[in-house]
């Protein structure tokens, strides 16, 4: 808590007062007693903004729980794009390695093997953004703490989190391309050339 001190509030010009009541865990009750208990004191004392603290701290921190909120929404929607090209991209590719992948069937690969092609494919292009995404945010967050009283410049569990997440976007972009490889027909390949 930062130092503070109290004035007597006649000794004080101030437009308006404050008082906090603590009660116990059961507010509503305690939010019933005060107005009469303030009326038999004095009559013309009026209460305005009568709340609890729940909803004073509920109100003070609405500003961050909007940003919050909308960054979440932002992120998702960028996680979103990002899979589906990189689900893009994969499916071009293979669509361009067909002939590649007919030869390779008809020469005995197995469907494990075409799976593995593609999905060798995606673990270069994902390991690659995942290490510079990381590094990025290791060094953005410390910029971040240098500038920011008490904030930590970054936590190894949230990239680490951040990682594993996008790892998981990464296999299910990956998935459909890999399965529209492995059902591909070398006669039909080999014809269409």
């Amino acid at each position: 808590m930062p130092a503070q001190f109290f004035l007597p509030y006649r000794q004080s010009e101030v437009a308006f007062l404050t008082f906090y009541v603590k009660g116990g865990p059961d507010t509503r009750v305690l939010a019933g007693l005060i107005p009469p208990v303030v009326a038999r004191l004095d009559a013309n004392l009026p209460i305005d903004n009568f709340r609890t603290m729940d909803d004073q701290v509920w109100e003070n921190t609405t500003r961050e729980r909007l940003l919050t909120t909308l960054s979440s929404a932002f992120a998702a929607l960028a996680m979103l794009l990002a899979a589906i090209g990189l689900y893009a991209v994969l499916a071009y590719g293979v669509a361009q390695r067909l002939r590649e992948i007919g030869i390779r069937i008809a020469l005995g690969a197995k469907s494990a093997d075409v799976r593995w092609l593609v999905i060798a494919q995606v673990g270069r292009i994902s390991l690659l953004g995942g290490v510079i995404g990381a590094a990025l945010a290791m060094a953005i967050g410390r910029a971040g703490g240098a500038m920011l009283y008490e904030v930590q410049g970054y936590d190894l569990s949230i990239i680490g989190g951040a990682v594993l997440l996008i790892a998981a976007v990464v296999v299910l972009a990956a998935i459909l391309p890999a399965r529209r490889a492995t059902l591909v027909q070398p006669v039909e390949v080999l014809k269409t050339e």
